[in-house]
């Protein structure tokens, strides 16, 4: 992994530093310090002080808020290619949320005051860290409206396209397969609905034609799960 460390290219792929030239992903790549966390492993808890943030290279995490009687939300998981933590480095506020390792994973941890310093001495990647944050904060937005606004037919649906779009960006094929890592009881905890629930949207959307499972592997009709994700526009 130090071979990693010190790859500009990698760091681009980040899309947070994507934007930054190579003297300072250079520099960004000098402040990192890599990290293991077998699975199970809480990185950090609700209230914690954030001062880091992680870029995940490989595994799962996920984000999550617990209530007092235990029942857990899941916000998001993230896998090789994430970052998380930033916004509590950014704005000196405690975790808004618990960060647990799913399976094991690997990844870099950026400590808040080597970073800020990074940005002080360099300001214009300033503005590159401010588009992503929007970028995050556009995405929460498209996630609570999907969980209050449609039934959960069209709230799996979306899933799928969000998913999708990860992968290929906002320029979806008219077919495209994919292999989830999660299970339906994670994409219960991201939607907010049960997992017999999500089972039966899912098995629904395979009567509509919008998706196919074959031996792990969903085959997604773009335009059928546009057409459910928000019938109104079909």
């Amino acid at each position: 992994m130090a071979e990693v460390n010190r790859s500009p290219a990698f760091w681009r792929s980040f899309p947070i530093f994507e934007e930054f030239d190579k003297e300072t992903l250079t520099e960004l790549a000098g402040i990192a310090t890599y990290r293991k966390w077998p699975a199970g492993t809480v990185i950090f808890q609700r209230g914690d002080e954030g001062n880091y943030m992680v870029v995940v290279v490989s595994g799962r995490i996920k984000l999550s808020l617990f209530t007092p009687q235990g029942r857990e939300l899941m916000l998001r998981q993230h896998e090789g290619g994430a970052l998380f933590g930033e916004m509590a480095l950014l704005d000196g506020q405690p975790r808004s949320a618990d960060a647990t390792a799913v399976i094991a994973s690997e990844g870099y941890v950026i400590g808040k005051k080597p970073f800020l310093d990074l940005i002080i001495h360099r300001p214009q990647i300033a503005e590159a860290v401010i588009r992503f944050l929007c970028a995050q904060l556009r995405d929460t937005t498209e996630r609570l409206e999907t969980i209050a606004l449609y039934d959960l037919n069209a709230r799996v649906a979306r899933f799928f396209l969000a998913t999708l779009k990860q992968i290929h960006g906002h320029e979806l094929p008219s077919s495209a397969n994919l292999r989830l890592t999660l299970s339906q009881t994670d994409i219960a905890a991201i939607l907010g609905a049960s997992r017999p629930k999500v089972n039966r949207a899912i098995l629904s959307l395979e009567e509509c034609g919008a998706l196919k499972r074959t031996e792990g592997i969903i085959c997604c009709n773009v335009d059928r799960l546009l057409s459910v994700a928000d019938p109104e526009e079909a």
